[in-house]
């Protein structure tokens, strides 16, 4: 049984999107980051750097408790855990895999997320940095739907982690106000995992009235 301390954000959407194309069980502790819940000292003993999503594998790789913060380590070990397809084992596929995860982890999560910050409800317009960082969100589009033109995936002919991380920030696009239109590529990716049953049941956790 996992443990996951996660919230309604698409950093957290990746693992239990993760945890339902597994098929594995865990539970599911709400941290209501509008309540500051992620400082609780019980918190961060498991995410120190005071972030969702964390987990407890209580079946850790010894077979001791294994606790973990950072989402794209949190898809590498879950993916190493169960054998899993969703990170391919061959050298090439793997490296390709891991690449497109690193540019999720440190492209398209900190500048989407700089973009919903200065575009969605700011509470201080700032026109430099909205102009600065809705364009290089419409720069990232760019990058994945000349990619997606050439393979159906992020990392080629397959679905892997690199989508699980990739599709909840793209699920926001309005936030950002990008017209997935513009990038009909992206758009094709972002409808037909939209469609995948796990993708569906994670984006619902955890579920919020």
């Amino acid at each position: 049984m996992i443990d996951l301390y996660t919230w309604g954000t698409p950093n957290g959407r990746k693992v239990s999107i993760m945890l339902e194309e597994l098929g594995l069980e865990y539970t599911v502790h709400e941290i209501h980051i509008g309540k500051d819940e992620q400082f609780a000292p019980e918190f961060l003993n498991i995410s120190p750097n005071n972030k969702i999503p964390a987990i407890i594998d209580n079946d850790g790789p010894d077979g001791k408790a294994l606790s973990l913060f950072e989402s794209g380590a949190i898809l590498i070990y879950l993916a190493e855990k169960t054998d899993s397809d969703l990170l391919p084992t061959e050298a090439r596929k793997r490296a390709q895999c891991l690449q497109w995860l690193m540019f999720q982890m440190g492209g398209v999560g900190p500048m989407f997320g700089q973009a919903h910050h200065f575009l969605r409800n700011p509470k201080e317009v700032v026109p430099y940095g909205q102009k600065r960082y809705h364009a290089e969100t419409k720069r990232i589009y760019g990058v994945m739907d000349k990619q997606l033109a050439d393979s159906p995936y992020l990392a080629g002919d397959d679905y892997t982690i690199a989508d699980v991380a990739t599709y909840p920030w793209v699920s926001r696009y309005e936030w950002h106000q990008v017209d997935l239109a513009e990038f009909p590529k992206v758009k094709r990716w972002f409808d037909a995992i939209s469609q995948r049953d796990a993708v569906k049941k994670g984006m619902a956790v955890p579920y919020l009235n």
